[in-house]
């Protein structure tokens, strides 16, 4: 072997012994990557037991206690009146408990506690209210299966120990994401969609979908349906209402207007699975529990909270404009519907007061006041589609803008129609 050859190979030598030198100490030194698997007892609903073999994942969802206004001024986690930016909510919802009491949600780890907290519960309440707000549901279900709904909902909080938390979505021994609500998986199945089936990437939106849509409480059972027979559309899921299904046909009578109304609940699921981000694979999760990092970890986030809070980690994988562009456009959506959904708010408030003095004259028309009760149940379930949906419209904003304008239609046709029975003539 020649001089040259022999200095070639020594310097190779140097070369590898420092490389893999540095990777040795690389891999030493850098963490995992990935979250290691540490099985939890089956039944074991504490998250804090949960936090100590996932102590990023638990100190992020710890921070679902933090009260924070929103950064575009809608929604947020302060426990405030909504009556305070909509006055009109008194008037639409007289005559029931949210007009009394309907406040901003807080994290998930309140959730127990403004359930026993709300002016909306007393002692005639349902076990039924129960079913989204703590792991227990699981154990629940299993010892009564739909027994629980309709037993009082004092007994089913003494048995609720920890509020919403990582049983509700993760199974203790594998982690696999899973839905425990037996009124999502229902509804699925009614639909055709076996939830066990589902991809991790379906079910990164299922978890989120199983508590946050549109239910009633089946009249007898108490028992927690959610309304998709006919699809998840606005127009669908009136449909299927206004077959009185299982006897329900409604959540209240409004006094004034004597109309036999609808209360909706958070169908956050409804509007966004339509939407843009839905059709282009995006999940609840990529937005509201994006992956992070920290200390060379990945884990994802569990704070549930406004992807605009977390934007760079939320909003940027996907969206490159930057982060004051992002804010901007979601504060302008949110504007537009706040603006198009008070406007309805009043017209149908209006409607109200009008069907109600019209039902009070002598020769009424009773099949055109009959017509007006009906567009002013329409006109409302739209309008409270999008106020009790947490996005104010970014869900879905084309679907917001449509709905939205279609509750302001139906309020003044409410309008006009009861003129009609009345004799009052139209200009």
């Amino acid at each position: 072997m020649s001089k040259p050859q022999k200095s070639l190979i020594a310097l190779l030598a140097v070369v590898l012994l420092f490389f893999g030198f540095v990777v040795v100490r690389i891999g030493v030194a850098k963490p995992a990557a990935t979250v290691t698997l540490a099985p939890i007892p089956a039944g074991e609903y504490d998250p804090a037991v949960w936090g100590k073999n996932y102590p990023l994942q638990y100190a992020s969802y710890k921070k679902t206690a933090e009260e924070s206004p929103s950064p575009t001024g809608y929604g947020g986690s302060i426990k405030v009146q909504k009556s305070e930016m909509q006055p009109e909510i008194k008037m639409l919802f007289k005559g029931m408990a949210f007009g009394q009491d309907y406040t901003e949600d807080r994290g998930h780890i309140h959730a127990l506690e403004d359930l026993r907290e709300t002016k909306r519960i007393g002692p005639a309440s349902k076990g039924a209210c129960i079913t989204c707000k703590t792991p227990y549901l699981e154990q629940m279900y299993k010892e009564e299966g739909w027994g629980y709904a309709n037993k009082p909902l004092a007994e089913m909080l003494d048995k609720a120990k920890q509020p919403i938390g990582c049983a509700n979505c993760h199974d203790p021994a594998t982690m696999n994401l899973r839905v425990i609500n037996p009124a999502f998986i229902e509804a699925q199945a009614r639909r055709g969609i076996d939830v066990t089936k589902a991809s991790r990437e379906e079910m990164r939106t299922f978890v989120c979908a199983q508590c946050h849509a549109e239910y009633y409480f089946e009249p007898g059972t108490t028992k927690v349906v959610f309304p998709w027979d006919k699809g998840l559309k606005p127009a669908e899921m009136y449909a299927y209402y206004s077959d009185k299904p299982s006897g329900f046909a409604q959540d209240w009578q409004h006094p004034d207007s004597k109309t036999a109304m609808l209360k909706a609940q958070h169908p956050d699921y409804e509007l966004f699975s339509t939407s843009t981000h839905s059709k282009a694979g995006v999940s609840c999760a990529d937005c509201h529990m994006p992956y992070m990092r920290q200390d060379g970890q990945k884990y994802t986030s569990h704070w549930v909270t406004s992807p605009l809070k977390t934007l760079d980690a939320s909003c940027a994988p996907c969206h490159n404009q930057g982060a004051a562009w992002l804010q901007e456009q979601v504060k302008t959506i949110q504007d537009q519907t706040f603006e198009l959904q008070h406007m309805a708010g009043q017209n149908i408030a209006k409607a109200h007061t009008a069907i109600g003095a019209v039902a009070a004259q002598p020769g009424v028309n009773e099949a055109e006041l009959a017509n007006a009760r009906e567009l002013v149940r329409k006109a409302q379930w739209y309008w409270d589609l999008l106020s009790a949906e947490s996005s104010m419209g970014f869900h879905n904003p084309s679907q917001a803008f449509n709905t939205l304008g279609q509750a302001n239609e139906l309020a003044h046709q409410a309008i006009e129609t009861a003129n009609r029975a009345a004799g009052i003539k139209q200009f």
